[in-house]
Parts: structure tokens; sequence; C-alpha cells
């Protein structure tokens, strides 16, 4: 069953701007913020659109750490519902649990952007409390998730370039940037393509930022990561006869 609100709502998508229509979904759900990220050919999430504040921060570090509910809902193609992070097993997801405190998250809801045995993307709900969703709010929140994938089908479809679809395609133009970084890392550096975006999230997560700044800075040639350091010769400290 779907609420009579959420039947308000989703028309919305299609006629009102996301930002606005996903305040308002994210108040009849319960939840602080929403996220949408599509599937990449690393087969992690990418960010497409998603809130300012906790769930943006939050869908940041997902994307550095390379691990979280978001990553696990896109692998798996089912619901990964976390209504307390800090019962989390400590192994599940490594420093995930202890940075997203940071971030004032307590609860995090994904689902699936699934067509048939296809997982496109994930839908993601943040809340600074902890707690399960209700069965009302899980029953609209599966619906929502079954437009937001129709949304997002449309926007690989090229005859649809309509304006309603410019807000999320728009969005969608940063990721570009780190594919970009990530291919000037691996030919910097030499590395796999895989081991290049392990730099570029290593780098970010070590220095508090973004993945998508870091891109930016490379790309930009503001920045260059350093190769490994070479291991000593042996021979270079061998006295000398």
């Amino acid at each position: 069953m779907i609420s009579d609100r959420m039947a308000k709502v989703l028309p919305l998508l299609r006629t009102g701007p996301w930002p606005d229509v996903a305040a308002h979904a994210a108040d009849l759900l319960g939840v602080d913020r929403i996220a949408v990220s599509v599937g990449s050919g690393s087969g992690e999430p990418e960010i497409l659109w998603s809130s300012e504040g906790a769930s943006r921060g939050f869908e940041d570090l997902q994307t550095v750490l390379g691990h979280g509910p978001g990553p696990d809902c896109l692998s798996g193609g089912i619901p990964v519902r976390v209504p307390d992070l800090a019962r989390v097993r400590a192994d599940r997801w490594p420093a995930l649990v202890t940075e997203a405190s940071a971030l004032a998250v307590q609860a995090v809801f994904c689902f699936p952007l699934r067509i048939g045995a296809i997982t496109l993307g994930v839908l993601t709900l943040v809340r600074s409390t902890a707690g399960h969703m209700s069965p009302a709010q899980g029953g609209d929140v599966t619906v929502l998730a079954g437009v937001v994938t129709e949304r997002v089908l449309e926007l690989v479809d090229p005859q649809l370039p309509s304006p309603e679809h410019q807000d999320l395609a728009a969005l969608a133009l940063p990721q570009a940037v780190v594919h970009q970084a990530t291919g000037m890392v691996s030919v910097q550096l030499a590395v796999p393509l895989a081991e290049a975006l392990l730099r570029l999230r290593a780098y970010a997560y070590s220095n508090t930022r973004t993945l998508n700044d870091t891109a930016q800075d490379i790309v930009s040639r503001r920045l260059r990561l350093a190769p490994d350091p070479q291991p000593p010769n042996d021979t270079d400290d061998a006295d000398e006869d």
C-alpha cells in the first residue's frame, strides 16, 4: 500500500525540481536527507544527487572508503537497513561507523534501483536518530525507489532530453572528473585504473577531503600524487673495498 501523501509526492518527480521533491519525500519518510547513486564501471555506486548536509557527507564517506550499506545494496541488489549504526560490528565496515558518528548519522536505509535482475543504483535515506522505519514508510519508500529508477533510466535515454530531466542530468556531470583523474593518476604512476582509484580514495580520506574535490585538483594540475618510494638498494650502503 502507498500512503495518500506519497501518492501526491510521486507526480512531482516529473513536474518539480528534484531537491524540492526530495525534501517532501524525506519529511514523509521520517528521515533527514535522501541521496541517489548509480552503479559505475567499477561496480561501486557514484553519487548522482544528494541533499546537502549529513546525506552528502555520508555518501562522500562511502565513496572514499569504498564500503558501506550503499555499496552492499548495489552489489547484492537487496535493501540494506541499518536502524542503528552504533550497533554494527566494527569489522563489517571498517572506519565507516566512527566517521559516520561525526556526521551525526545514526540510521541508514538503502534501497536498490532495480530493473528485473539488474541493479542500476541505490536510493539512500539517512537519519540523525536511531530506529526502524515504520511498515507504512517501508511501503512508501519501495514505491519511491521504483519511480526514481524510471527517472534514472530516462537520463540515459537520448529520446528524452526534456528540461524536467536536466536537474539530475547536470548533477551527474561532476562524476566524470573522478574518471578523468583516475586515468591521469593511472598514467602518472604507471598503475592499473583500479589501483589509481584506490590511491585517490586514500589521499582524500587521509586529508579529510571529498573524492570529487581531490579529483578536481588533479585534473586542474593543482595536485599530483607522489609515486611509492623506491626500496633501498643494498649495494648503495655497502662498504667499498
